[in-house]
This record gives C-alpha cells, structure tokens and sequence, in this order.
C-alpha cells in the first residue's frame, strides 16, 4: 500500500505537505514523493507527542501555580499525591486522536489501527486518573471520618479492581470491534475460573466487610492469632492482606479470612478500657503460715499503718460483715493478715485502678507452697508503666512479707541444712529433742 492512499487529501493537509516539501528543498534533497510523505507521517506523529506532552506539561503548571495562590491543604494533598500528575496522562492521546484527521485518511486500515491503539490508550490513563481520584477521596475520608478506624482499605482496593475491570472490558472490546455487552454476556462461562483467579480477593472482600460491620478489628489494635506468628500491632489492611508489626519489629502478613475463619484475641478493650490488668501469684511457704495473736496482731500494724484500719474494723465485727468484702483477709492467721494488708496497699495506690476487680486470694496449695495470687488492675496500659507497676508490687510483696513471719518459697537446688541432717553417709530427718 502506497503512502499517498493513506494521506489525507483536505486542505490542511496540503497545506503542510506543500511546508514539507519546502524544508525538504531548503535543505537540498531531491524531489521524491515518497520521501515527502514518510516525513509528513513522522512530523504529523512528531507533532501528536509533543502537543501531548506540551498540554499536559502548561496543564500541571498552571495547576501547580492555582495551588500556591490558593494554599489549600486539599490542593496540596492533590499535588502531593499526584493526582494531577495521573489525571495529565489523559492529554496526550486525545492530542494525539485530534491530529490524526492529518496524518491518515479515513477508511484506510492503518488509521483504524492506530485509532483504536489510541483508543485503549487514552481508556488505560482514564482508569488510573479516576482510581487517583478514588484513592485520593478514600485517603481524605480515612485521615479526617474514619474515628474508629475501621478497615476501609479493602473497599477501597475493591472500587479500584471494578474500575479496571471495566476498563479492560473496554478495551477488548475497541480491540475486536465488539460491543461491551457482547462480552459482558459471555463472561458466564468464565465464572469459574474468575473464582479461582480472584479467589482470594473475593474472600478478603467478604472477610473485610465482616469485620468491619462487626467492628472486630481496627489499625492499631493489638492482635494475637494463636495459629500464626502474629502478635503485635496492625498496620494495616487491604483486600488480600492485613500486616502485623510484632513486638520484636518483625512484619507478619495473613489474609483476612484467616480472622474470620479462626479466633484471635484483640486486646483493644483492655486500651479502651484505661486499665491494665495484673494476674500473677507468688510461693508462700506452707509451715511458715500461723496464727496470729492480738498482740502480734497490733505489732504488725504498728509497723504498717494502713493495715491498722482494717485490725481495728475485724476486731469490733465478730461476725462477717459484707462491708470488708472490698479488703479480703483475716486476723486469724499472718497470710490472712497479709491480704488484707496488700488489698489496703493496693486501694492506697494512684497507680492502680480502684473502680475495676480487686482480689487477693490463696490458690489450691502445691509442692512448692500456698500460691498467693494477686488480681488487680493498673491505671495504665502503657507497656513500659504496667510493667514497672507489677514489678514494684510485687517487689513490695517479697520486702514485707517476713514482717508478717512469712517465707516465700524459693528453690535453691540443696537441701535445708536447718531440716536435715546427715549422719554416716545416710540422709534422714533431724530428730526434735
């Protein structure tokens, strides 16, 4: 096919050949046809690219110039973004769809060719414009509404997959001359394998829609998901992955069905909540547990003035009064004596929670002792705070208990010398004189 059937023959089009040929003759070549028509294509296609680029380049500095006079924080997002950046990239192809009318005839195989190159072309960049904008809206509405922070994004990555759903649709359909409906009937039979490929974006989808109608999981919650490594905090969720920083600042990643098709522990409620709470017992030696006289009684408190509150109140109440339920100890014994005084310690203390439960209790005994366990709350959640918290607590618990006659339990790997005695190689227990 000659290159004159596919040139326009119109009057703008002559008129640039004749220019051609002028430039051509100008710079001494000699007069051939085909020559000036290969040059008039590549200064048509040259002018196509560079109307293009040109648009597009006055259309972001103009843009960028509108932004600095208005200083709108939007405006700047948008720049900021490139969401002006991707909307540009639309220009150039209609550029070049206007200049085509010069360069190729109409009809001509070459031209259909290239119009519908063109075509998909300009389809592709409307996609990514509209998904910036998408992405964009999302970003503004996630940063200044989203207040419970819930896992938007997965939607998000949804609205952009159907834009460019769509968009390939289109454009198949420029590509085999086909209207889009035609291709929408026949999408039926692939049903199948669509399931299979975007098998695990569909199950996100589902997955995201549920967690967040049943508000069972924000960014920032700390999570814990006993069938995997995860332990830590969310950073982040999309249609196929949620991301964990562990506290080690190792990053985890799962799919989202995954929560909802097994159990996790969110640990949300406990930040929500203010208060922390502290479940942790220590080995009270069983023979060193003994009654308490009112004399012995009142030499402890003495030393503990909190404590004397509480002696006094169970000395004028032989019988159980339910208003010492908050403080649960005895005056019967040096262990109860001992809960009672770390209830009191407890109540005293700014930094624990007062509102919340408080217990101190004797668990089932052991070989190793009467375990002590103390169920409380801290004031704080902060990790570094609860733990400075529970360590002083418990600290104080191993200071004060001999005042109460008290031995913790504490395994050193030897026999009691005071227990045992050792006579000819043979191990037997000290006789009492």
């Amino acid at each position: 096919m000659m290159l004159s059937e596919i040139i326009p023959s119109h009057r703008l089009a002559r008129m640039l050949m004749r220019g051609v040929r002028t430039v051509l003759d100008y710079l001494g070549f000699d007069h051939d046809p085909t020559l000036d028509q290969v040059v008039y294509v590549a200064v048509i296609v040259v002018m196509a690219v560079a109307l293009g680029w040109l648009t597009r380049v006055a259309v972001l500095w103009g843009a960028r110039k509108f932004v600095s006079l208005r200083k709108s924080a939007m405006a700047e997002n948008m720049l900021k973004q490139k969401v002006l950046l991707h909307c540009s990239h639309i220009l150039p192809p209609l550029a070049m769809l206007a200049l085509i009318p010069l360069a190729l005839r109409y009809g001509t195989e070459l031209r259909s060719f290239c119009v519908s190159a063109l075509q998909i072309y300009l389809v592709i960049t409307i996609a990514i414009a509209v998904n910036a904008i998408v992405g964009f809206v999302w970003r503004i509405y996630d940063a200044r509404q989203n207040t419970r922070n819930l896992p938007l994004k997965g939607i998000l990555n949804t609205m952009q997959g159907i834009v460019w759903l769509v968009a390939v649709i289109i454009a198949v359909s420029i590509a085999l001359d086909k209207s889009p409906v035609v291709l929408l009937t026949g999408l039926g039979a692939f049903a199948a394998a669509l399931m299979l490929v975007f098998k695990d974006s569909i199950l996100g989808f589902v997955a995201g829609i549920q967690l967040a109608q049943n508000n069972m999981l924000h960014v920032g919650d700390w999570i814990v998901v006993p069938s995997t490594p995860a332990n830590g905090v969310v950073l982040d969720m999309s249609l196929t992955t949620v991301k964990v920083q562990n506290f080690d600042n190792t990053i985890v990643t799962l799919p989202p069905y995954t929560l909802v098709s097994s159990s996790f522990q969110n640990w949300r409620g406990m930040k929500d909540s203010g208060a922390r709470r502290i479940m942790r017992s220590i080995l009270v030696e069983t023979n060193s547990v003994v009654p308490v006289t009112p004399e012995s009684t009142a030499a402890i408190a003495a030393k503990l003035p909190i404590l004397k509150t509480f002696v006094e109140k169970a000395a004028a109440t032989p019988v159980f009064d339910p208003g010492l339920a908050v403080v649960n100890g005895t005056v019967d014994t040096n262990l109860g004596l001992l809960r009672a005084y770390l209830c009191e310690y407890i109540l005293s203390r700014p930094e624990f929670d007062h509102t919340e439960q408080l217990l101190v209790r004797t668990l089932s005994p052991t070989s190793c002792g009467i375990p002590l366990e103390i169920y409380c709350f801290t004031s704080t959640t902060a990790w570094t705070a609860y733990e400075a918290i529970q360590s002083a607590l418990f600290e104080h618990i191993a200071a004060v208990a001999p005042l109460f006659g008290l031995k913790l339990f504490n395994y050193t790997g030897t026999l009691d010398s005071e227990r045992i005695e050792v006579v000819d190689d043979v191990t037997k227990p000290e006789v009492q004189s």
